[in-house]
């Protein structure tokens, strides 16, 4: 029998059984989480459930967030938004408020999940544990809501696709485009209830908050999971973000004689930045192919790329310049720890200085609810994860999605701009950790 992807090799954990591809597994939840917009189902499942005495399977292993809403938008925001805090100060469970951060930048920063966890949010993007090793996948809020009183889902094993990069990448070109990339390659659903495993020279250089880009937007290709196994990289930044020591003993790695669906080879050395174009993450080009498209609103942020490293990337390019005319720039830093990084390293003055308008810490206009949506005919180059129509406002507007680098380039101009025209930067993971206050 072949040896296991690393997607086998953790739900074989987690179900104590000898777990292959296409089995079904009742497998056991290491973290859980929700957020205002999906927890309030959840909530009422584990009711129907539990009864009036329900108990949490693990209060300190629960999370949820106030973040997609954030700050309310609305009277039923604001609602759900009690009914969040309500709920976890019922059970005990781990409750962020608004400003805090989106659910998972803070899932990671705050120490919830390590190498070898199984992870299951009631968010699509839950993909994004993957980066550090996790098998994080999204759920739906009833299944959060019988696992919260459980501890335990049903799993399908699935299958894995696996995307091999080596080389070094270019300057300007980031796992942003990597993604994009693969994303274009392969098609929305051609990753669909797969895991995305992703390795290589290339991804083994990339520091942790580039690798969790590419793990957030495995779900982009209909990706159950993405996964990048955990080194030695992965337990230095884990120590460093959040004080805790880690064992890397408890980790995964897939055996050389795995069996997988496919394997799709790169040379980063040959990859180009990349832009999606409206309206599909999927319409994957390179950015010459779009360069000069007018926009007339930038968004860095979102769960994809709005960590310091990101920003700063922006704030580098735009140091000393100012925004083109008739163009907006909205940030939104992914978490409260991001947003006061800003404030002490001068990222934040920076931006405003060249006129971005900083939001606080949240999803912000990522799903089209509030803090920059688009209007009629509105074109908009983001760092986001989707560019479905409507995606950031109304269902006249495009939206086009590229790397943090791009956008900073772009601003200048206001169009979409090639960023090897301009000087950008590569930071690795101990940047964030060095302003720590």
């Amino acid at each position: 029998m072949t040896g296991k992807t690393l997607a086998e090799k953790l739900l074989s954990e987690k179900s104590g059984t000898d777990a292959r591809a296409g089995d079904y597994v009742e497998a056991d939840v290491d973290v859980a989480m929700a957020h205002d917009i999906t927890g309030p189902l959840a909530f009422q499942t584990f009711d129907e459930v539990t009864g009036d005495d329900g108990e949490l399977f693990a209060p300190d292993r629960t999370v949820f967030t106030i973040d997609h809403h954030a700050p309310a938008d609305g009277v039923q925001a604001a609602n759900n938004h009690n009914a969040v805090r309500e709920f976890a100060a019922e059970h005990g469970a781990h409750q962020f408020d608004v400003g805090d951060g989106i659910c998972h930048a803070v899932l990671v920063e705050e120490g919830f999940v390590g190498p070898g966890d199984l992870v299951i949010g009631a968010d699509s993007h839950s993909t994004t544990y993957g980066g550090i090793g996790a098998f994080g996948t999204g759920v739906g809020s009833t299944d959060l809501g019988t696992a919260l009183a459980t501890g335990e889902l049903w799993f399908r094993v699935p299958k894995t696709l696996r995307f091999e990069v080596d080389g070094d990448l270019g300057d300007g070109v980031y796992a942003k485009d990597l993604i994009l990339r693969f994303i274009g390659d392969v098609g929305f659903d051609g990753c669909t209830y797969m895991a995305a495993e992703y390795a290589g020279s290339t991804i083994e250089s990339l520091p942790i908050h580039e690798r969790l880009v590419l793990s957030n937007m495995a779900i982009e290709m209909g990706g159950k999971a993405g996964l990048v196994a955990p080194d030695e990289r992965t337990e230095s930044y884990l120590e460093r973000q959040t004080g805790n020591e880690i064992d890397l003993a408890d980790a995964f790695v897939s055996d050389d004689d795995a069996d997988y669906e496919a394997v799709h080879s790169y040379d980063a050395t040959a990859l180009a930045p990349q832009v999606s174009k409206p309206s599909n993450p999927e319409n994957a080009v390179d950015v010459t192919e779009v360069a000069g498209t007018e926009v007339d609103q930038l968004f860095v942020g979102t769960c994809t790329n709005g960590r310091y490293e990101d920003i700063k990337i922006v704030a580098d390019i735009l140091a000393g310049e100012t925004i083109a005319p008739n163009v907006r720039m909205v940030v939104v830093p992914a978490s409260k720890s991001v947003y006061q990084h800003m404030l002490g390293t001068g990222v934040f003055q920076t931006l405003t200085d060249a006129g971005a308008v900083i939001q606080s810490a949240g999803c912000g206009p990522c799903a089209g609810y509030h803090q920059g949506v688009l209007g009629d005919g509105d074109v908009c180059l983001a760092t986001a994860n989707r560019n479905f129509p409507g995606r950031e406002g109304s269902m006249e507007s495009s939206v086009y999605l590229s790397s943090p680098a791009t956008v900073g380039a772009s601003a200048l101009y206001g169009e979409i701009t090639d960023p090897r025209e301009v000087e950008t930067k590569r930071y690795d993971d101990t940047v964030f950790a060095e302003v720590l206050p």
